[in-house]
Order: C-alpha cells, then structure tokens, then sequence
C-alpha cells in the first residue's frame, strides 16, 4: 500500500532530500507532482502511453537537474517547464509537423471567434487530444502555455509562419469539432 502524500515536508526538505539521493523523498516528490504533470504530458501526447513515456522522461531530468534550481521561482514552475521541454522534445524527435508552403504562410488567417464558451473543460481537453500531434503540440504551446510563434519556431525548429499556419488549422478543425459536439448535443 502506497501511503498517502506527506503535506508536512517542505519544498527545501523535499529538494535536499533528494539531492541526498534518499528514495522516500524522491518518491514523495513523485507523488506529490506527477498528477499535474501526467496532465501536461497528456496536453501533448497523442494517447495515454506516450504521455505516460514523456511523464517518465520528464521525472528523469527532474532528478538530474535537481541541483540547478536556484529558488528563484516556484519549484512547481520549474518542473512544469521541464515537463513542457520534454514534450516538445518527444514532438521534435518525432517530426509531426506538415510542411508548409510560403504562399500558405502568407494567406494564414488572423485571430478567429472562439467557439468554446459553452463547453466543459474535459470536452475541450479531449478535442485538442483528438488533434494531430502537430496541430495538438502548437495549439498547446501558443494558447496553454503562452509561447509566441516566434519561441514555438525556434522550440520545434520551423518557421514562424508555419506555426502560425498550424495554430490557425487546428482552430479550424477544433471549432467544427465544437460545431458537431453542439449539433449533437441540441439533439438529445
């Protein structure tokens, strides 16, 4: 039996701990973050096995780069970057992106009305799970985790106008996936 999360161990004992390389505090660190992550991992994996891969690798450059974190901000932040850093090396080391002519670059369109309003969290979560890896791994870092097309070309090595093109197909698609969830749900 696994026991429960241990809330009275601070972050800087937490941290120590494992930089001791002592395996309770590891697993307690573990335990303590890996739901969260495994949800960024899933934002950007294409089933729960790849995620479960990501989060994984993740946990392992955590455990190795433990000693750089300067407190500078929250520990949470930082793994969570980590965790964002490896998902976007999974993406790159798999290559998803379509490629992009540069007459498509020029006709991208600009900002489109957002159809998600009426919909639960889970619902929007599980129609950019249905995405492809590309147009899923752009939308998540444009929209979920605020980089800007610039930083996602540098980050997936394309151009800028091409993460903007599979930023503006993945709305696309993501919004007639909510024009069917709504048709379907009038229905019932």
């Amino acid at each position: 039996m696994i026991p429960e999360r241990n809330q009275y161990i601070s972050e800087s004992d937490l941290i120590n701990g494992c930089l001791e390389g002592n395996r309770l505090m590891q697993e307690e660190l573990y335990r303590r973050f890996s739901p969260k992550m495994y949800a960024v991992c899933l934002r950007y994996a294409s089933d729960a096995e790849e995620a479960q891969d990501i989060l994984q690798e993740g946990f392992i450059k955590i455990f190795k780069k433990l000693g750089s974190f300067r407190g500078d901000g929250s520990f949470e932040g930082w793994i969570r970057r980590i965790f964002v850093n490896t998902a976007i090396e999974h993406f790159r080391r798999r290559r998803y992106l379509q490629p992009v002519s540069e007459n498509e670059e020029n006709t991208i369109e600009g900002k489109s009305a957002s159809a998600f309003d009426g919909l639960a969290e889970k619902d929007i979560l599980a129609m950019i799970q249905q995405l492809s890896p590309g147009y899923r791994t752009v939308f998540n870092m444009y929209v979920i985790e605020g980089y800007s097309h610039k930083e996602i070309g540098n980050l997936l090595d394309i151009s800028e106008g091409t993460s903007k093109s599979q930023l503006s197909r993945a709305k696309v698609i993501l919004q007639e996936m909510v024009k069917k969830f709504i048709e379907q749900d009038t229905e019932r």
